[in-house]
């Protein structure tokens, strides 16, 4: 008898699990704050005897390194990947015994990064599962180009063949378990689906149905932009990341507030769009904590300078400080929670924008205004207002003097970026109206959409 648990770490869209028998478990791709791995390991009532990594990561900083020290477990770490720190290092066809009849053996799947191990978990030297971390995902593969650019091409193909020597000495019903593909930037694309087999892929993911010409050309087409803050995540992991902190920062009052907006410094407000939009600190910025914070968050501030969290309560700000250690924003500067009439100093005020629709925008009429577009390259090409400014969101900050004079109208796809955007705009002294609408609405409101 074996079980897999699934960890997910939905605001990177990532995936990590717990697998193991009646005494010993794995934890493979732990994240950094990983006390949803032990929380998984007592309710099975196991040791966690093993920690696996399938590549060092770009997206996220791993707890791999912190767990296997607390756990006592034998750290597991591909023989190529180069660290600094002491691991058991991973070679092509090793295999390791986790439990009665359970083993875990290391099977080669360069791509994603060169030295990419996939990890087979076998029940009586019968595969069950494949942990490919960003080797073999559900419908897609993770991309190659986050490594060097020179070995883009390599790695791509590499890709393919890796795709191919899973399907071919697995078994159809092997259930494969990838780490990227639920959201994150790893991914060269999303998703369709929640699980899959080497069956399933082999009817489905284009790396299995279409030659390797093809299918890298395709790949190098759809790769979208690289997170900014991807650069400085392989270095950390390579080097060891530190054990997080996660105790409350310390407090910020009106003052001090004021203090660091006057001094550059970024002050980032949790609360969601809409009361945001309703009444903030003038110069503070946006990022939702129920939205993609780690990702858009770190992806646009300058890295290394620091921030200020305003929150609602002490339990969102505990929440989006987890989101950040994941992706090495370690310690806020400083904190404040509750009402925003709290965070002006007496005698100051709370400022505004508008928000609407793409039906107001079409009722308002586009002539005389600015109307930016924040998506994506790939998501602009299927569709954009005609004569809209496009700098998409993780651009913003550095291209701001670009927008045209005028009121901005600034919209995404859904309206969560757009208001991060808007808070941007807004402390620079731009007037703006947020336009908090699904794109798919823009047609329907008799906007002119035009494609190419």
């Amino acid at each position: 008898m074996f079980f897999i648990d699934t960890i997910e770490i939905e605001g990177l869209g990532n995936r990590s699990y717990l697998a193991g028998g009646r005494q010993a478990a794995v934890a493979v791709d732990p994240p950094r704050d990983f006390d949803q791995v032990l929380a998984a390991a007592v309710r099975h009532g196991v040791r966690i005897t093993h920690v696996v990594e399938t590549h060092i990561h770009n997206d996220y900083v791993t707890g791999g390194l912190e767990l296997a020290r607390v756990t006592g477990a034998a750290y597991l770490v591909p023989a190529d990947a180069r660290v600094s720190f002491a691991r058991v290092p991973v070679a092509d066809g090793d295999t390791v015994a986790l439990d009665d009849g359970l083993e875990l053996r290391a099977v080669a799947t360069p791509g994603h990064t060169p030295h990419h191990t996939s990890y087979v978990l076998r029940e009586q030297g019968r595969p069950v599962a494949a942990f490919t971390g960003g080797s073999l995902l559900i419908g897609t593969v993770g991309r190659p180009d986050l490594v060097e650019p020179r070995l883009t091409e390599r790695l791509a193909r590499a890709q393919h063949a890796s795709a191919h020597r899973l399907a071919a000495e697995l078994p159809d019903e092997t259930s494969v378990l990838p780490t990227h593909g639920f959201g994150s930037f790893c991914s060269s694309a999303q998703a369709e689906g929640d699980t899959t087999t080497i069956g399933k892929e082999k009817s489905a993911n284009a790396a299995l149905t279409t030659d390797v010409d093809s299918f890298v050309a395709r790949l190098l087409a759809e790769l979208d932009d690289i997170p900014a803050y991807y650069a400085h995540m392989g270095p950390a992991n390579a080097a060891g990341p530190a054990p997080v902190d996660l105790t409350p920062p310390a407090v910020a009052d009106a003052r001090e507030i004021a203090a660091r907006l006057a001094a550059g410094e970024w002050v980032v407000d949790l609360r969601n769009r809409v009361a945001f939009a309703e009444g903030h600190v003038a110069g503070s910025f946006n990022f939702e904590a129920d939205g993609k914070i780690a990702t858009y968050l770190a992806w646009m501030i300058p890295w290394g300078k620091p921030v200020t969290l305003l929150a609602e309560s002490p339990e969102q700000l505990a929440a989006a400080q987890r989101e950040l250690v994941r992706v090495g924003i370690d310690r806020p500067a400083a904190a404040a929670t509750g009402a925003p009439q709290e965070w002006v100093a007496e005698g100051d005020s709370l400022v505004s924008f508008p928000r609407s629709t793409f039906a107001g925008l079409a009722e308002h009429g586009t002539d005389g205004v600015v109307v930016l577009d924040v998506r994506r390259d790939s998501e602009r090409a299927d569709g954009h207002i005609e004569d809209s400014v496009h700098i998409p969101i993780h651009q913003l900050p550095k291209r701001l003097g670009e927008i045209p004079a005028g009121t901005v109208w600034v919209h995404c796809a859904g309206g969560m970026r757009a208001g991060i955007a808007a808070s941007l705009l807004h402390a620079a002294g731009r007037d703006v109206v947020a336009v908090d609408d699904g794109f798919d609405s823009a047609t329907a409101a008799g906007l002119a959409v035009v494609t190419g």
